[in-house]
């Protein structure tokens, strides 16, 4: 007979009786910090036409625009006449109010007015820098309110370096508390930020692998089949779908303007705006806002909604009088009702209405789109009744030394 061959296995066995014992491991010990800090933002609010604002009556107010802190909204309030009726119209009241949704918000507050007299002896009311006995302040929900309803004496202010040409400075900083848990970091790598756009972009500046053309205005202009339809379901219809154009060779554009589609084109690959005036080759502002108008019609024509809102945001910042009729035009015919909205708040103000009716941008709108000027006429009427004066009962309610309100807006 012969012997057999036994192999034994290089694992060990995993049974609980061949194993060795181990020793016992020692506790693992972690460690964290919980961190409380403020988010600090300051905003700078100009109350011009004093002598206008007074007589308005007590408990009515004019507000800043609101600015946000720590992820909330917050607006000063002016009360020219003072916000109790006690005070018989005494004294001038100044609060900051929560104009966002929060609750139990913990803020820490200042509120400066300026001496315009370059002496700056500001009257200057704070919570930083000082231990308070309850910590921040807590605002309960929306319209709560911290300030003074005897900010000022009214007599002693009208006659003090605070009022200068019969407007008064107010600096407003708030300090939202936050708090973090932090762990210690075992290791970091810096990783770089994406950059397909970059690499897309030089696809198309290289003009490596295009498939299809495009004449735009006597312009041809190459790209990427799958890239447009990556980018466009418009594109993608065009250039895929069951009703694709038969020739591909050379599709053509109408009514667009070579450069308008070659800006489409630098979007569609570097996903960003091209630099609207070095685009044009005019450094004039004009130029840049045409271009954003031609725009914004192409991206709503190719359904690219990011494309279409960047130039919503751009139009905005450059609303004017020589180009906001033509503006709110497109923002009708495209939907755009943020920029619509922005358009007609801006023509309405009694300082710009005359100048834009006189416009050749107007008489487009008008016959364009007609049904807008009863649009407008209802923000003229608005602001004429609302610019200034707000009644008592927007905001009210008081703590009883009337340093802290909670009204609900």
């Amino acid at each position: 007979m012969g012997g057999g061959r036994v192999c034994s296995s290089a694992w060990p066995s995993l049974s609980a009786s061949s194993s060795p014992s181990l020793p016992a491991a020692s506790p693992s010990e972690t460690a964290s910090t919980s961190v409380t800090d403020t988010v600090n933002g300051s905003h700078h609010f100009k109350i011009s036409g004093y002598s206008l604002l007074k007589g308005i009556g007590v408990g009515k107010y004019t507000t800043s625009d609101t600015f946000t802190v720590g992820g909330y909204d917050w607006a000063v309030y002016f009360y020219p006449d003072g916000k109790s009726a006690e005070d018989a119209a005494a004294y001038v009241s100044l609060f900051i109010a929560l104009a966002s949704e929060g609750t139990d918000v913990r803020a820490l507050f200042e509120l400066t007015l300026l001496d315009q007299s370059g002496r700056e002896r500001h009257k200057v009311h704070s919570h930083f820098g000082r231990r308070l006995e309850s910590g921040p302040y807590a605002l309960k929900y929306r319209g709560s309110m911290w300030g003074y309803k005897r900010f000022y004496k009214r007599t002693a202010l009208e006659t003090s370096d605070y009022l200068k040409d019969d407007y008064l400075l107010v600096n407003c900083t708030v300090g939202v508390v936050r708090s973090h848990t932090e762990a210690p970091k075992i290791y970091t790598i810096a990783v770089p930020p994406s950059n397909i756009a970059q690499h897309f972009g030089q696809l198309l500046q290289s003009g490596e692998g295009t498939d299809v053309s495009f004449e735009v205005d006597g312009e041809i202009y190459n790209a990427h089949k799958l890239v447009l339809a990556a980018r466009s379901p418009v594109f993608r219809a065009q250039l895929f779908g069951p009703m694709k154009d038969r020739n591909m060779h050379c599709l053509k554009i109408e009514d667009m303007e070579a450069l308008v589609f070659k800006a489409l084109l630098h979007f569609i690959y570097w996903d960003s705006l091209p630099d609207m005036e070095d685009f044009v080759g005019l450094n004039v502002k004009c130029a840049s806002t045409l271009m954003a108008q031609h725009m914004l019609a192409a991206a709503d024509r190719y359904a690219l909604d990011r494309l279409k809102l960047l130039c919503e945001a751009k139009l905005c910042e450059d609303v004017a009088i020589n180009t906001v009729a033509t503006t709110l035009a497109l923002a009708e015919q495209h939907h755009c009702f943020q920029l619509k909205s922005v358009c007609l708040k801006f023509v309405a103000l009694p300082e710009n209405l005359r100048a834009v009716m006189q416009t050749e941008g107007f008489e487009h709108l008008k016959l364009s789109c007609p049904s807008i000027l009863a649009e407008l006429l209802e923000y003229v009427v608005r602001i004429g009744e609302n610019s200034v004066v707000y009644t008592k009962d927007t905001l009210d309610g008081s703590d009883a030394n009337g340093r802290r309100v909670k009204p609900r807006l």
